[in-house]
């Protein structure tokens, strides 16, 4: 007989209410970003909209920058989720890169106000400077994938690579920021994967494409 596999260990009503007050935060947070600006928004009033006391936003946040921390974590799940989704053996290197602009496209496009709200103060906190090139590694990993299995052209650094994509990616998300409807000028989606589709002609060796 097959072992039985052991049920996830179940969260207490404590814990329950400490993650109910702490996204009740979050969400308050950024809907107050989004209507009034990070720089115009105070501490008190992300815990006055919330409910709880200016104190209770200290247990969960040391400073109003963690907000940003947290929508970036948020939005590195999703991405990790939605690569996952499309199952680990995508057919090449460039599929999956394909996949992960389409994913990034779809994050920022489900609530475009937001994204253009928390991009601004993502930059004015320097974070782009500061935090670890998630995105970057992400799309080194596939291109470091495809340089081993012939796909792509050997004589490439896999970081390198992830790093000029990311700029690429960060790049048009800062001017699709500015204007975050499709109906005008080239979509988000479209140049992202115009510009994918430039590079990899210089990545791919000519048996290959």
């Amino acid at each position: 007989m097959g072992s039985r596999a052991t049920p996830p260990p179940q969260v207490g009503r404590r814990e329950r209410n400490k993650q109910r007050v702490r996204e009740r935060l979050y969400s308050s947070a950024v809907e107050l970003f989004v209507a009034k600006g990070y720089d115009h928004t105070s501490i008190d009033e992300i815990a006055e909209r919330a409910d709880v006391a200016r104190g209770t936003f200290f247990n969960y946040f040391q400073r109003k920058e963690d907000i940003i921390a947290a929508w970036g974590e948020r939005r590195r799940t999703a991405l990790v989720t939605g690569l996952d989704a499309y199952g680990a053996f995508t057919p090449s290197a460039v599929a999956r890169l394909q996949q992960c602009m389409a994913i990034l496209v779809r994050i920022n496009q489900e609530e475009p106000r937001l994204t253009a709200a928390m991009l601004t103060a993502w930059v004015k906190a320097g974070r782009p400077i500061f935090e670890e090139p998630y995105v970057a590694e992400v799309f080194a990993k596939i291109v470091d994938s495809g340089v081993d299995r012939g796909e792509l052209t050997p004589c490439m650094s896999p970081i390198s690579v992830g790093n000029v994509l990311r700029d690429v990616y960060l790049g048009a998300l800062y001017r699709w920021a500015h204007r975050p409807s499709d109906t005008l000028g080239t979509s988000l989606a479209d140049e992202l994967q115009q510009v994918l589709r430039l590079l990899l002609e210089g990545m791919t060796p000519p048996a290959a494409r």
